[in-house]
């Protein structure tokens, strides 16, 4: 019996010799560790404030814009609305304009728009919402035209009814079009722009894609999902091992433009929130673009709007909201 206590106590002891708080390499391990986070904490709120001054002077004083001369620009949905305004906008600049659109007949105007005023431009016809379409269509463009650097996401088609009334084809295409589409050409034209560190995406979201409206659930879905997918693409390069500090990003947010997607807009206050025009709109898009902002709304307005009523309960932005009454009407 004595020989157990003994067999018992003496693993007692053997454990508490094994205890960190006894082990001076042990304590010189936690307080060493205990320093390294310290630091660490430290370096983290110097960057976290020097960002944020840093953030506010460019705020006062943007960025130059960048000369986009001599870049090859791939513009899809080129054929009307914001499309063709941005390629007329981004030729005008010296631009090398790649116009893609389903529609032969428009693409071809915007071309001969853009030649007519002695700017560079060629005409793709393709369906977007086609992987094998895209790809195929991406070869063409490196062998005739050459490496895209400027990708533009712009094509899209908006559904405007209730969800309960929008059929299975138009929700999958809203998709097909408004998202797929974005991967696909990503896949197809960002390895490219990897191998030599350079280029740009930017991609059109929507206010739908920033806040909920009615009438436009499947819309306000594809649009979400963009925002989405260019967060997590800035992400994938960002903490890539291989520096891609040369590839930026531009997701774009307009509220209303007339593009005609837009039949039955309701307004509570023009003169506050009034509908723009496709070339008001593109002159922000083209800004954005050449300050390599990385999100923008238009109005700009709306984005420090929206920033600062996320804060509040989510009650409190919905008064908001109501009071505004804007949106669509079903179509």
């Amino acid at each position: 019996m004595a020989s157990v206590e003994t067999h018992k106590n003496g693993t007692a002891r053997n454990l508490l010799s094994k205890a960190p708080w006894t082990d001076e390499q042990g304590i010189s391990m936690k307080i060493y560790q205990g320093v390294v986070l310290t630091l660490e904490v430290i370096v983290l709120i110097v960057k976290m404030y020097a960002t944020w001054f840093y953030s506010i002077y460019k705020f006062f004083v943007p960025p130059e814009p960048k000369s986009v001369k001599g870049e090859i620009i791939l513009i899809t949905g080129a054929g009307h609305g914001m499309g063709r305004e941005m390629a007329l906008s981004f030729a005008k600049l010296g631009g090398t304009i790649v116009c893609v659109d389903i529609n032969p007949t428009g693409n071809q105007e915007t071309v001969e728009m853009i030649k007519d005023s002695k700017g560079k431009a060629h005409s793709y016809l393709c369906d977007v919402t086609s992987r094998t379409s895209i790809n195929e269509m991406a070869e063409k463009i490196r062998k005739e035209v050459g490496e895209v650097t400027i990708l533009i996401n712009n094509a899209g088609i908006m559904p405007c009814k209730p969800l309960l009334q929008t059929g299975e084809k138009e929700i999958r295409t809203a998709f097909e079009v408004n998202c797929l589409a974005h991967l696909w050409t990503l896949q197809a034209f960002l390895p490219g722009m990897m191998e030599r560190n350079h280029g740009h995406i930017v991609a059109m979201s929507s206010m739908a894609g920033v806040i909920g409206l009615r009438n436009l659930v499947p819309y306000c879905g594809t649009k979400f999902a963009v925002r989405g997918m260019m967060e997590a693409v800035h992400e994938e390069l960002r903490e890539d091992p291989r520096d891609f500090s040369g590839i930026k990003l531009t997701c774009i947010c307009p509220y209303i433009v007339d593009t005609g997607l837009c039949k039955n807009p309701k307004i509570k206050f023009p003169s506050l929130m009034k509908i723009l025009s496709p070339q008001e709109a593109v002159e922000h898009i083209v800004d954005a673009v050449r300050r390599e902002y990385h999100e923008i709304t238009i109005p700009s307005s709306l984005y420090y709007i929206n920033q600062m009523f996320r804060v509040f309960p989510r009650s409190v932005p919905l008064h908001i909201k109501d009071f505004l009454d804007s949106g669509l009407e079903a179509q």
